[in-house]
């Protein structure tokens, strides 16, 4: 199934605004643009000139955010041997989960639980693996929502990171800890902004160097910075974009995609 992107150019717009706390008349004045040109906008009308002004003013790349207004940005198709990604219904959206997995061992990890674990506990029994860990990116409820199921089922070991709130059921760990699975080393870095104690986890060890992003980054956003939108701007640069070009970076909503084409791509992180 071919995952949407999860963010229009009226949903960056907004989450931008958010962030920098403008209100839509200092936004209207500032990027010279009628105010019912900003609320069309916001509406989702696809307006180039309009989104042109606003983009520098909310700090975003104008040709990236006008490229995703017209439908000329799609992430390309990618795909990484020893990784399962599973896409579920929750309330009005939907939600990944991922799976790794050492071929020679069966060992799996998995990150983040979805809104139903039914599709990854199946795939688990179909291809024979034992599920060793169970690694939250953060603890929004998509993301935790299968939590003690998967845990009953499996007898996974739950990880969180510790600047998110304590949860029952998941250890804390302190960010830079790494995790062995096999063959396979699982990094781990703080991504925060978005959450208290997002965490990315950086895989080596499969065909290609892989990245679980859960909702610092989106193919073409990034999720919003309810707590620290500029750390969630600076961490997602620091942490994300520093990684090799060739990264495939597996995010908590939307396709996948890799460190070069948000670099591109991104109207929140492109140059």
């Amino acid at each position: 199934m071919k995952i949407p992107l999860e963010d229009s150019f009226a949903d960056i717009v907004g989450k931008a605004q958010r962030g920098l706390k403008l209100s839509d008349d200092a936004l209207a004045a500032e990027a010279g643009v009628p105010a019912a040109a900003l609320a069309a906008v916001k509406d989702g009308t696809f307006d180039p000139a309009t989104l042109s002004a606003l983009a520098p003013v909310l700090g975003l790349n104008v040709e990236a955010l006008v490229a995703l207004g017209a439908g000329t940005y799609q992430p390309a198709e990618v795909a990484v041997r020893g990784l399962e990604s599973f896409n579920t219904p929750f309330e009005d959206m939907t939600v990944n989960s991922h799976l790794v997995w050492v071929e020679a061992t069966k060992e799996a990890a998995a990150f983040d639980t979805g809104a139903d674990a039914s599709p990854m506990l199946e795939f688990l029994r179909q291809h024979g693996l034992t599920l060793k860990y169970l690694f939250l990116t953060h603890t929004h409820g998509d993301h935790i929502l299968e939590l003690d199921r998967l845990v009953e089922k499996t007898g996974a070991h739950a990880f969180v990171g510790s600047r998110e709130p304590s949860l029952a059921g998941a250890e804390a760990f302190e960010a830079g800890k790494t995790f062995p699975l096999g063959s396979l080393s699982i990094k781990t870095r703080l991504t925060w902004g978005h959450a208290h104690g997002g965490i990315t986890y950086v895989i080596a060890g499969l065909e290609k160097p892989l990245a679980v992003v859960g909702d610092a980054v989106f193919a073409g956003s990034m999720g919003g910075g309810a707590v620290s939108y500029a750390d969630a701007l600076r961490t997602n640069r620091e942490e994300i974009l520093t990684l090799p070009n060739d990264t495939v970076l597996a995010p908590g909503h939307g396709p996948l995609t890799t460190v070069a084409e948000q670099k591109k791509s991104n109207p929140f992180l492109a140059s």
